[in-house]
Order: C-alpha cells, then sequence, then structure tokens
C-alpha cells in the first residue's frame, strides 16, 4: 500500500466519524470554518494589551503566518492535489471550492500563530496548539482535506514559527527593524489616543 492509499484510508476513517457521532458535526464546522478567527482575535488582544513582549510576540506571529501562507502558495502552485471532495464521495460539512488541498492553509497559518505564541508563552501556546490542532483535524471530518494535506501544513507553520524565532534572536538587523516598526507605531498610537 502506497502514502497515497493510506492517506485516503486514513481520510475515510476520520470523515465517517461525521455519520457515526452527527451530534458532534456542527462543532467540527464550527472548527472547520470559523474557529481561525480566535486566532485573529487573540492576535489582537495582545496587541493591545501594550506590552513590549506582547507586541514582539505578534510581530513574530505575524510574519511567521505570513511565511507559512507564502510557502504553501508556491507549493499549491507547483502541485495542485484535488480536494477529496472532488474525486471521492465523501460527508461534506461545509462548501468549499475545489481549490488546491495540500498543503492546509488553515493548518499552516494556525499552527505557525501557536507555534510562535508557544516560543514566548508555553501555557498559552500549549492552548493555541491545542486549538489549531482541532482545526486541522475538524478540516477532515469535514470533507475538505486528506490527513496529510493539514499534517504538511502544520509542520511547515512550525518550522515557519521556529525559523522566525531563530532569525529574531540572532540577526541584529532583523532585530532593529522590527523593533523600529513597533516604535513607530507606538508613536502613532501614542498621537491617536492623545487627540
Amino acid at each position: 500500500m502506497n502514502l497515497g492509499q493510506l492517506d485516503y484510508q486514513w481520510f475515510q476513517t476520520i470523515n465517517q466519524f461525521a455519520a457515526s457521532y452527527p451530534a458532534l458535526n456542527p462543532f467540527m464546522a464550527f472548527f472547520a470554518e470559523k474557529l481561525d478567527y480566535l486566532f485573529y482575535l487573540g492576535v489582537i488582544v495582545y496587541w493591545f494589551t501594550r506590552t513590549e513582549s506582547n507586541r514582539r510576540m505578534v510581530v513574530q506571529t505575524l510574519v511567521s503566518a505570513a511565511l507559512a501562507l507564502g510557502t504553501n502558495g508556491v507549493i499549491g502552485a507547483i502541485y495542485h492535489r484535488d480536494r477529496p471532495f472532488v474525486h471521492h464521495h465523501v460527508i461534506q460539512l461545509i462548501q468549499h471550492e475545489a481549490s488546491s488541498s495540500f498543503p492546509s492553509n488553515h493548518a499552516a497559518a494556525s499552527f505557525a500563530v501557536a507555534t510562535a505564541i508557544w516560543l514566548w508563552r508555553k501555557k498559552d501556546g500549549s492552548i493555541w496548539l491545542a486549538a489549531a490542532a482541532a482545526i486541522s483535524f475538524s478540516r477532515i471530518w469535514s470533507g475538505i482535506h486528506y490527513p496529510l494535506d493539514v499534517i504538511s501544513g502544520a509542520l511547515l507553520g512550525i518550522v515557519c514559527a521556529l525559523l522566525i524565532g531563530k532569525l529574531m534572536r540572532s540577526w541584529a538587523w532583523f532585530n532593529r527593524l522590527y523593533e523600529a516598526v513597533i516604535q513607530l507605531y507606538e508613536k502613532v498610537e501614542y498621537k491617536v489616543w492623545k487627540a
């Protein structure tokens, strides 16, 4: 059995949970389609708590997510993999266009953000990693991704966050650049709040 067949078997097993446990379907559909908004809200809340470490962390999360999504876009342009519902009978809980399935953008972005937060705050980051895993698993349950799509997206997001974290610690010019961006923003913010 090759990897593609194994991936499809895993997909079928997880997607069939939608038939076996229909009471969970509304939650899985919500996780698959809406839980990523919690990540946006979380980043905004961290930013507006106005501590230096939070702002540095948010810059790292945004750069990590941008790198993960940019890399995903390149991979998707080079290698197109159809979504499960294109060629198979699936239980599809949410509507989705038939765009490239590999790797998962949701998994890549959520794991990049969660890992970047984990690098700064282990306890908070563990909660965000669990939320990223819920998003990824629900995308399979809902019939719009294969397991290898979300596993590869998750790994890509984690690697991007670790890479950006390393760059932010080791490259002085990178540090100066994002410190300058934060300081410029804070000057503008101070003037707006003072007005």
